[in-house]
């Protein structure tokens, strides 16, 4: 049995002619920028998430780096995240010209709302908590923080399409909120794309600017802009695999239940903690075991592929050796960095295929030790 951490083609020929007739139909009409697809998706997509705006645009990483813009965020200033992250999130900082300001995990590998406040100083304009792997951050204590702080906060949702706060959609929780719909998110394009959700008409407006050369009508440029536009084929099939996107989060959700009972009391094996205030979406499924490095290689040799979100924390990536974080900056972030283990997870994957996949692990656990 060969299972893949993420499977895209089965999830497309579930809904193949719904996806075909929407690339016919932006190709009949040869409008591939900016036009009815992206209008109808951006419309869409805001009122899934309850906002008055959405404007889609070219990558995550993109929403991201627009919307700080969107708030006079750049040279000298400071922005707080997570030190667990992707990386993107602070490259988007970075690219901004502002100083990514890493604050450690929590248990629920979310953002450590009690170790933001030690981060700010005066240069700190913003905090960008990151939803990771599916599960909402504290978004109230982070909301109280920033108003005690006078700063942004700007959600990182690329990875929770449809989770919800205390009833409440991530993406409305907010100053703005910036999505991912990279090919393998829970809600994700073929190919490259993003969207900033937002209640505040200013950002909806300048961000629709600068990802269009900065220009309302063309040839009129009123600032100086990016060529950061989300295309039409990629907001048609957006707007399709949306209808899907509740009862697919429903399967995960499933999935995950699954996975808690199969592995319960087997090894020293961590499941995820669901915080009694979120509905996780489990973009991914990520348990920790201090035999992480053997067990990935088990299960690789019985084919089920397995991955490691992330392997290291921003604070020791080369690339940020310039933030001053040496090693054991961070002791929860740098811990799970060396425990975590992402199996498989797709609303498409089947009960045996889960089953097959503890079975496995429990297997494992039987010489793990010696």
């Amino acid at each position: 049995m060969g299972i893949p951490l993420v499977d895209i083609k089965r999830q497309y020929n579930s809904i193949k002619t719904e996806i075909d007739r929407a690339i016919q139909r932006v190709m009949d009409s040869s409008s591939f920028i900016l036009g009815k697809e992206v209008k109808n998706f951006e419309e869409k997509f805001a009122e899934f998430c309850n906002t008055k705006h959405c404007i889609g645009v070219s990558t995550g990483t993109d929403a991201i780096y627009l919307a700080l813009r969107a708030l006079h965020i750049g040279y000298g200033d400071e922005v707080i995240t997570a030190a667990n992250t992707f990386i993107a999130t602070a490259f988007a900082i970075s690219r901004c010209g502002a100083k990514p300001v890493l604050a450690d995990c929590s248990y629920d590998y979310n953002i450590d709302v009690a170790k933001i406040e030690s981060a700010i100083t005066n240069k700190t304009k913003a905090i960008v908590p990151v939803h990771l792997y599916g599960q909402p951050a504290d978004m109230s204590t982070i909301a109280e923080i920033a108003k005690k702080h006078s700063i942004e906060v700007i959600e990182d949702a690329s990875q929770a399409h449809g989770a919800e706060y205390k009833g409440r959609k991530v993406g409305s929780l907010a100053t703005a909120a910036c999505f991912s719909f990279y090919p393998a998110k829970n809600l994700g394009a073929y190919g490259d794309a993003g969207a900033i959700t937002t209640n505040d008409k200013k950002i909806d407006e300048k961000v629709r600017l600068f990802r269009d050369y900065g220009q309302k009508r063309k040839y009129y440029h009123i600032v100086k802009g990016y060529n950061n536009r989300l295309d039409e084929l990629q907001a048609s099939m957006l707007s399709i695999k949306l209808m899907h996107l509740e009862k697919w989060n429903e399967q995960r959700r499933k999935n995950a239940l699954c996975y808690n009972y199969l592995l319960s009391g087997i090894g020293d094996i961590v499941t995820p903690e669901e915080k009694d205030y979120a509905k996780h979406v489990y973009h991914l499924y990520i348990i920790r075991t201090r035999f992480r490095d053997r067990l990935l290689k088990y299960l690789k040799l019985n084919g089920i592929s397995v991955g490691i979100h992330y392997p290291l924390p921003i604070n020791l990536q080369p690339a940020y050796s310039d933030l001053g974080y040496p090693k054991g900056s961070f002791k929860l972030a740098e811990e799970y960095a060396n425990t975590i283990l992402s199996l498989p997870m797709f609303p498409e994957l089947s009960r045996e295929e889960i089953k097959y996949i503890a079975e496995k692990i429990k297997k494992f656990y039987k010489y793990a030790k010696k």
